[in-house]
């Protein structure tokens, strides 16, 4: 059990798969930061404690931001296929595939994500985003589709 952390695949996989839930993490500060900047909190206590200690004002600012909205939607979308590489791609480092192939999987699901995210925030016109969530959604299918193919025992 101990050999596979010594497996450059699975360093690999480890590697890559840090580096995205990393950026996955990042996006709840990021949120903070704009309602904060944008003073669009999601509650009236949330404002209270931020300074707002009229009850009115509380209120007032317990609203939806375009840009918080925005930050909100991108990080939903890493959840929905960060999650999805994060076990398929353990299962696929553990079907021995070739190192090479591996990390042009882990590398463009990376990069795909990170553009994403770019995408998301800047925001780039339609179809930067779009390509890249199909970039790293087809990497994750052809991950799960080794791994089925490799454990498939009928």
């Amino acid at each position: 059990m101990l050999d596979i952390f010594k497996d450059e695949v699975f360093l690999a996989y480890s590697t890559y798969a840090s580096i995205v839930v990393l950026k996955m993490m990042l996006m709840g500060p990021l949120t903070g930061y704009f309602r904060m900047t944008r003073g669009a909190f999601a509650n009236a206590e949330d404002a209270r404690a931020h300074g707002r200690k009229d009850e009115e004002t509380g209120k007032k600012l317990t609203r939806s931001d375009p840009d918080v909205e925005r930050v909100r939607r991108c990080h939903q979308n890493d959840l929905e296929n960060i999650v999805p590489f994060i076990s398929f791609g353990f299962m696929y480092a553990l079907t021995g595939p070739d190192l090479t192939t591996a990390l042009l999987h882990f590398r463009i699901f990376a990069g795909s994500r990170i553009f994403h995210t770019i995408a998301y925030l800047t925001p780039l016109p339609q179809p930067a985003r779009g390509i890249s969530w199909i970039v790293g959604m087809a990497t994750t299918f052809s991950m799960a589709y080794r791994v089925l193919k490799t454990g498939m025992r009928f």
